[in-house]
């Protein structure tokens, strides 16, 4: 009987987010669980609300999105720069919902949520439209970048949680209201809430005890580059190598075929829920600047290396980490090369450079950590649910 009392109690909190990458699904998941551990009043459910709501349209537009990416990743940064100071509007909207998201009333009122949270400026747009048209349910928007398109801002959203103090400023310009404007930080999931002891989880993965550096990007096909191929192949004897290709399942049988990388110190890694033990191996990750990689790396402390970010948001969140010494800008496999052979080899660069800091594989204490991921989602907790309990110092870190 108590416990059927207390299931009644639990508020449930709807996070919406839509297919195009995966960051805003990573943020939407990685909220939920976080949510859940933090406050037991609080249920959460992520939907991709498009392809909920059009199972068989939506991957098919997730694909095209994608390849546009692949092929031709200057015109989406074209298009990022010329809505920069555009919201959506009321037409693009309308025909949004009437081509897209005509079901999404009747969903949400069958769910019942308590709360709305959207991880992407679709489902902000749409429910947003459905509180004009008379929905009574508080909607707040995560935005999950280090910079604010003025998509994600519409008339109907409550609160904005967001990034950094300068995300803050950039809504208020737009008009914002300050009251309106939380600074979190992004969210990650509780599985990057703690650091495990390096040689320990080395060990479980049966990876050698050496200079380790993590490859990601691959589902977007970047590790499948000549130059980067090549670096790995010079430094394979020195150097281990963690190339991730996520759910690219074409990307890692290209990358196995490859004679070069055929190596014990090389390991082409598939899709995988342990992220997290794989960045504790790691002294270093060269990635793209998509922003929930980026936050679970500096939650983990682990410098970045950014190769081939998209143009726009992507080049905004790296603008922010390089500028905050979380990671360097990598214009050429040159850079690497350096890198690798002063963590290798002991070589230093003259006037202590931002190279010299960025490459102390065995110190990552060394790194700016404001970030506490746990903070962070207790803050949301705490805006959702005043009274949300303080976590055990057994569940704190960093």
């Amino acid at each position: 009987m108590m416990q059927v009392i207390s299931m009644l109690k639990k508020q449930t909190v709807l996070i919406l987010s839509e297919g195009f990458g995966c960051g805003h699904t990573q943020a939407a998941h990685a909220l939920a669980a976080g949510l859940e551990i933090t406050d037991s009043r609080i249920q959460a459910r992520v939907l991709e609300l498009g392809s909920f709501l059009n199972p068989r349209i939506a991957p098919m537009i997730h694909a095209a999105y994608r390849t546009a990416i692949s092929t031709n990743p200057g015109m989406i940064g074209k298009l990022y720069r010329n809505q920069y100071e555009k919201p959506l509007g009321g037409f693009s909207v309308l025909a949004l919902h009437k081509l897209f998201y005509s079901q999404a009333y009747q969903t949400i009122q069958e769910l019942k949520p308590d709360f709305i949270i959207c991880t992407h400026p679709i489902p902000c747009a749409i429910v947003s439209r459905l509180k004009e048209s008379g929905l009574e349910i508080p909607m707040y928007t995560l935005i999950t970048d280090y910079d604010a398109h003025s998509s994600w801002i519409h008339p109907g959203v409550d609160c904005y949680f967001v990034s950094t103090p300068e995300v803050r400023s950039l809504l208020m310009q737009r008009g914002v209201r300050s009251e309106a404007i939380q600074v979190t930080g992004i969210p990650v999931h509780p599985d990057f809430w703690t650091k495990q002891d390096k040689g320990l989880v080395r060990s479980q993965l049966e990876l050698a005890d050496l200079p380790t550096v993590m490859m990601m990007g691959g589902g977007w096909g970047l590790l499948y580059n000549e130059a980067l191929i090549k670096t790995i192949s010079a430094w394979r004897e020195h150097v281990q190598f963690i190339c991730c290709t996520g759910s690219n399942d074409k990307l890692a049988a290209r990358l196995n075929r490859l004679t070069e990388l055929q190596h014990p110190h090389i390991r082409v890694l598939g899709f995988t829920t342990e992220i997290s033990k794989w960045m504790d191996a790691s002294d270093l990750l060269v990635t793209k600047a998509g922003g929930m990689t980026c936050t679970e790396s500096m939650a983990k402390r682990l410098p970045m290396l950014f190769y081939d970010s998209i143009p726009g948001q992507e080049l905004k969140n790296q603008e922010y980490f390089v500028k905050n010494g979380y990671g360097l800008a990598l214009s050429s496999t040159d850079l690497l090369d350096q890198l690798l052979a002063q963590a290798c080899f002991g070589a230093r660069q003259e006037g202590g450079s931002p190279m010299a800091e960025i490459c102390k594989f065995t110190s990552r204490s060394t790194m700016p950590s404001p970030y506490r991921p746990d903070l962070c989602i207790r803050q949301i907790a705490g805006i959702l649910m005043p009274g949300t309990q303080e976590l055990s110092l057994s569940q704190a870190y960093l």
